[in-house]
This record gives C-alpha cells, structure tokens and sequence, in this order.
C-alpha cells in the first residue's frame, strides 16, 4: 500500500516537472460588456481613460479576484478601466453558489447605468497564472479557448446573460 502511494507521488512530480503550467481543477470566468462602443459614442465617454462603468468593473474584479482567491488572466485596466476580463479560480466549484450570487450583483450594478453584461462560467482545468498577451489569455488553456466560445455565443444570442457550465 505504501509503495503505491510513493510511486503516484513520484509519477505526480514528474508529471508537473516536467510542464511549465501544472494545471488544477476550478473555474474559467470570461466578462465582456455588450456594445460598449455604442454606449461611449452616445454618451460622449473617452474610451482611453476610466468612467463610470469600467472604473467600477475594475474595481469589482479586484475585490472579487481577492474575496475568492482567483487570478485576474488578463483584462484588468487600472488606466483605462476594464471592458473584458478573464479571471481563473483554482478549486472554486467547491463554492460556486457564492461565486454565482457575486456575479449576479455584478451584472446588476452594471445594468444600473445602461449597459449590460455578458458572463461564462467554465468548470475545467486552470493555470492561475497571468497571462503574457491577449492571444495566450484567450488561447493559453482548452477551458480558456471554451469558455471564449461559449461568450461569443451569448453575445450573438443577444448579451446580457450568465451562463454556468459545470
């Protein structure tokens, strides 16, 4: 018995020694907001700078990246606000309920102020590394390039929805 577990063991360590990214179960989160050009050109917004919507989505992020230990991929904007993002949490299916309840009040506050929101959740295997470019957040993972599919498709659909694959 003892042996058995020795040699997982040592089979687990080859396998993450020898790939750059050990990947672990948890959720692929991918946020973009629907015609947010529209919504800028109509209201006279600067695109280059935060406003009220992304200024508030970058700040959510953060807080929500924090409350449920996850890693911002890619999208955060301090400078210019965030319009997309992709967030990672490593193991976070276990309270997925509580994650679904932030994202609710999330794409709340965002419709307060005209605009909505599109929002796939992807149970799959994760990295909780950032990534380097825009290609390698969208690309880096199998769950990344799915939950990207699954968001173009909401956003045909019309926008304005979470959907939850787990």
């Amino acid at each position: 018995m003892r042996r058995a577990a020795s040699w997982t063991m040592k089979w687990n360590e080859e396998l993450n020694a020898q790939s750059d990214n050990p990947f672990v179960p948890g959720l692929v989160i991918v946020m973009d907001l629907d015609k947010f050009e529209e919504y800028v050109l109509q209201h006279g917004l600067s695109q280059y700078e935060p406003n009220i919507i992304t200024g508030e989505l970058t700040n959510f992020i953060e807080e929500f990246a924090v409350k449920h230990r996850g890693v911002v991929i890619y999208g955060l904007d301090r400078d210019r606000g965030t319009e997309e993002a992709i967030i990672e949490i490593p193991f976070g299916y276990e309270y997925l309920s509580s994650i679904i309840k932030d994202l609710e009040e999330l794409k709340k506050k965002v419709e307060e102020h005209g605009v909505s929101i599109s929002i796939a959740v992807i149970c799959d295997y994760v990295t909780g590394k950032p990534a380097r470019n825009r290609r390698e957040a969208y690309h880096g993972t199998p769950g990344r390039s799915r939950a990207i599919k699954v968001l173009k498709a909401i956003k045909r659909r019309g926008g304005g929805r979470i959907l939850v694959l787990a």
